[in-house]
C-alpha cells in the first residue's frame, strides 16, 4: 500500500473529501455546508433512502463519541452500554468493534480473544478452545471469536473488562450477550425510531490483516452489510474507523460512507504496515505529506489524545501538537480517543488521589482538549463529556 494507491484514488474522491474538516459543527454553530449541494430537496431524499439527511455535518462540534457504548457503567460492547450511551446523550455511539465468527458473521468485541469480556472461562465445555495464537505479532492466550460459531458465542455472556477500575460494573456481569454486527444496524434504526432523532454508529475494523489470512475478510462483510440496510451512501449515519489504512482504502473502494485512519502511538507502526514492509510510523502519517495522503480516501483521522497533546516524563500536558491545524487544512476531522474519568486514565494533572477506581477531573481535561479545536472525541463517560461541552461552548 503506497502513496502512488492513495494518488488513484484521490481522481474521484474530491466529492467525498469535501465531508472533511469542520463539518462537525451544530452546536457552536459552525457548520460548513458542502459546495454545489442542492438544498432541502436533495437532504429530505437522503433521509429518506436512509442515509442520514445532512450526513457528518448534521452533528455537533464537539461531538460526543461513546466509547463502546456507555463502558464507563456497563461492560462495552452490549445493548445495555449502547443504549446507555443514547440516554446519556452521546451523539455517535461507537458500536462496535468488528470481529468475525467461524461461520463468517461479524459481532462487537474490543478483541477477538474474549476471555477478558465475556464468561466464557467458566464454560467447561470451551476449554479446549483456549489456545495460543500470534496477533498482530503478539502471543496471546485465550479464546478468539474465529474459533466458535455465531450460535455458541449467543451462548456466552459480558462482562466487566477492567473491574479493577469500575468494580460498580461487573454487578451488571451475565446479563447482555454479544451483539452482532447486524443487530446493531436492526438496533440503530429502532432506537432512531424510538428517540425521533437519527442515531449514529461509529463500528471499528479490528485486526483486518489477521483476519483476511484467515480468510475472513472484514471489509466485505461489512459492505454487504451497509448495503442491505441502505446504510453505505456519503450521508449515511455510520462512520467506518480502523488502526489500518489499507482497510479504509478498501472500504473507500467497497462503500461511500465516512471513513477514518485511526492512529496509535508516534513510534508505532500500522500492522498492515508491518506485514507490507513499509517502514512508515505513524509520526511519518501524521505530516503535512502523510496528512494529505490519507486525505486522498478518507475523512478524517481518530488519533490518541497524546498526539493532540504530549505528556512530560511525569504524565503531564504540555504544549499542543500542530495536528489539529494541519489535519483541518487538509480536508480531515479529528476524533480522538479516549476520554475517562478515572484518575489512571487522565493526564497526572488532573487526578485526584491515587485510587484506580477514583475519579479526578476530567471536566479539566475535557476542557483543556475541547480548546484545541478538535471536532469529536471518544469518551467512556458521555455525560461527562456532554457537561463539558455546555460548559467549553458557555465560554
Amino acid at each position: 500500500m503506497g502513496s502512488d494507491q492513495a494518488d488513484k484514488k484521490t481522481q474521484g474522491t474530491g466529492r467525498r473529501a469535501i465531508l472533511g474538516a469542520a463539518v462537525f459543527g451544530a452546536a457552536s454553530g459552525a457548520v460548513l455546508g458542502l459546495p454545489g449541494v442542492a438544498g432541502a430537496a436533495e437532504a429530505g431524499t437522503a433521509a429518506a433512502a436512509g442515509q442520514g439527511g445532512r450526513g457528518l455535518k448534521s452533528l455537533p462540534k464537539p461531538a460526543i463519541i461513546g466509547h463502546r457504548g456507555a463502558s464507563g457503567y456497563r461492560p462495552e460492547h452490549t445493548f445495555g452500554s449502547y443504549n446507555l450511551a443514547l440516554d446519556l446523550g452521546a451523539d455517535v455511539v461507537e458500536a462496535g468493534d468488528l470481529v468475525p465468527t467461524k461461520d463468517g458473521h461479524l459481532v462487537c468485541r474490543h478483541e477477538p480473544e474474549i476471555g477478558g469480556t465475556t464468561d466464557v472461562a467458566s464454560h467447561p465445555e470451551f476449554a479446549d478452545r483456549k489456545t495460543t495464537k500470534m496477533l498482530d505479532g503478539v502471543a496471546t492466550t485465550g479464546w478468539f471469536t474465529e474459533d466458535f460459531t455465531l450460535a455458541e458465542l449467543k451462548t456466552l455472556r459480558a462482562v466487566e473488562r477492567i473491574p479493577a477500575n469500575r468494580p460498580h460494573n461487573t454487578l451488571y456481569n451475565g446479563r447482555w450477550e454479544i451483539p452482532t454486527f447486524e443487530e446493531v444496524l436492526k438496533w440503530q434504526d429502532e432506537q432512531t425510531r424510538k428517540r425521533g432523532k437519527q442515531v449514529w454508529i461509529y463500528p471499528e475494523t479490528k485486526h483486518p490483516t489477521y483476519f483476511r489470512k484467515l480468510g475472513l475478510g472484514l471489509e466485505e462483510r461489512v459492505a454487504k452489510l451497509l448495503r442491505k440496510y441502505g446504510k453505505d451512501g456519503r450521508n449515511a449515519p455510520v462512520i467506518l474507523q480502523s488502526f489500518e489504512p489499507s482497510s479504509i482504502q478498501k472500504l473507500n473502494q467497497l462503500v461511500d460512507n465516512p471513513l477514518v485512519v485511526l492512529l496509535s502511538a508516534a513510534d508505532s507502526r500500522p500492522y498492515d504496515f508491518v506485514e507490507a514492509g513499509d517502514p512508515r510510523t505513524v509520526a511519518d502519517l501524521i505530516t503535512p505529506k502523510g496528512l494529505r495522503e490519507i486525505a486522498g480516501y478518507a475523512q478524517g483521522i481518530g488519533p490518541t489524545l497524546d498526539l493532540i497533546i504530549p505528556k512530560d516524563a511525569n504524565g503531564n500536558l504540555t504544549k499542543p501538537t500542530t495536528l489539529v491545524a494541519d489535519a483541518h487544512k487538509v480536508g480531515l476531522i479529528l476524533t480522538p480517543y479516549t476520554m475517562r474519568n478515572e484518575n489512571p486514565f487522565l493526564p497526572a494533572d488532573y487526578r485526584k488521589g491515587t485510587a484506580a477506581d477514583g475519579y479526578g477531573d476530567p471536566f479539566g481535561a475535557f476542557k483543556t482538549y475541547f480548546a484545541t479545536g478538535i471536532d469529536a472525541v471518544f469518551t467512556d463517560n458521555a455525560d461527562t463529556g456532554v457537561l463539558a461541552r455546555a460548559d467549553f461552548l458557555a465560554g
